[in-house]
């Protein structure tokens, strides 16, 4: 039974990897599933989705929709065109999306329409913030699945809040952190570790690109001179989006300590990670991964999608006003930062569990 796998974006990489590893693990034993993989092309960076493919050991995809760039609207609409004539050429039995980026809502809905059902692997994720765009693909993409393979409690409570029947939940836990354990012996530094001297617990990552931080000169000038001085001098390693790299064009000082790097690959970006004093960023699924790493990570966001990171893990919630980072980097600098803990199934088996899920449902569908 042919299954679809959507990648649209990067983050979308580590997700499927696990998934794929275990589908072809259960082919060699015998299983009934096979997969075709589907990259949208929403996002595409030939040297850094090269370098997430061959790391993570993702296979080359069978199909690439090429949409390129654009608009939401303009995306959205390419990919569901370019995805409906794929099924109406060669049909699936299902299509599995992952995440909430425009390819997971636009393929979902595109497949619905043709009668072809939806599983979601990290549904039930909310941050109430219907001004970030990833909300409204969760909500839209939930509300046309019909099989939820969840990461938290908190999902699974999202979920039956919403009306979501026990019998359409999966609680599989994180295919994020099946590639980060898989992964973990790999993690190496990259090109400008010894170049700029890093040393473990010696250094921040800072990430941003979330348009209330970093589409104004103004504010984004603001934060980073809060991290600058907040940071007290040590490294601050900044991998920049293209997003955020706009806005840094206009920006005439920026803080001494403040190291502007290319986006990185997954094996190092993670190593910097790893080895961080703490990461700063409005990122969602890293403050997934500093929570199982034990690193404090610190949220330039009001609300968080995975609220279990800041429950349960590393992670705080410091808000979009630069004045609210100094309290916090000076209980990190303190040692009052707390050690945190790891969700339950969060424990390097979430692939498994998603394929063992698929197999159940797909055999009552048959």
């Amino acid at each position: 039974m042919l299954i679809d796998i959507i990648a649209g974006a990067r983050p979308n990489f580590m997700k499927i990897a696990p998934i794929i590893r275990a589908l072809e693990a259960r082919a060699a034993a015998g299983g009934r599933l096979r997969y075709r993989l589907v990259h949208t092309g929403q996002h595409y960076d030939a040297r850094l989705s090269g370098d997430f493919f061959s790391q993570l050991g993702i296979p080359q995809p069978d199909v690439n929709l090429e949409v390129g760039s654009g608009t939401q609207a303009e995306q959205t609409a390419a990919i569901m065109l370019g995805y409906e004539r794929l099924l109406l050429a060669a049909p699936s039995r299902l299509c599995l999306v992952v995440g909430d980026v425009t390819s997971t809502m636009a393929c979902a809905i595109a497949a619905q329409k043709l009668g072809v059902p939806v599983a979601h692997v990290e549904g039930g994720i909310r941050s109430g913030d219907w001004s970030m765009p990833e909300e409204i693909n969760r909500m839209v993409t939930d509300a046309i699945t019909n099989w939820f393979f969840t990461t938290s409690e908190f999902a699974n409570a999202n979920l039956r809040r919403a009306g979501v029947g026990e019998e359409r939940i999966f609680f599989v836990g994180n295919t994020m952190i099946d590639s980060l354990l898989t992964n973990l012996e790999r993690l190496r530094p990259p090109a400008f570790w010894e170049v700029l001297g890093l040393r473990p617990g010696g250094y921040f990552v800072v990430t941003l690109h979330r348009p209330a931080n970093v589409d104004s000169a103004d504010s984004l000038a603001q934060m980073l001179g809060a991290i600058g001085e907040g940071t007290r001098g040590l490294p601050v390693i900044f991998p920049v989006h293209p997003r955020t790299a706009k806005t840094l064009r206009a920006l005439a000082d920026l803080p001494t300590s403040l190291q502007l790097v290319e986006p990185q690959a997954y094996l190092e970006f993670n190593y910097l990670v790893r080895h961080a004093k703490a990461v700063i960023t409005d990122s969602g699924g890293i403050t997934e991964e500093t929570t199982v790493l034990g690193v404090p990570c610190m949220t330039l966001r009001a609300s968080t999608e995975r609220p279990e990171t800041v429950s349960i893990g590393t992670n705080a919630l410091i808000g979009t006003d630069p004045a609210k980072l100094a309290p916090a980097l000076e209980r990190l600098f303190a040692g009052d930062w707390p050690r945190g803990g790891i969700p339950a199934l969060w424990d390097g088996r979430a692939g498994a569990r998603i394929v063992a899920g698929l197999e159940d449902v797909l055999a009552v569908e048959a």
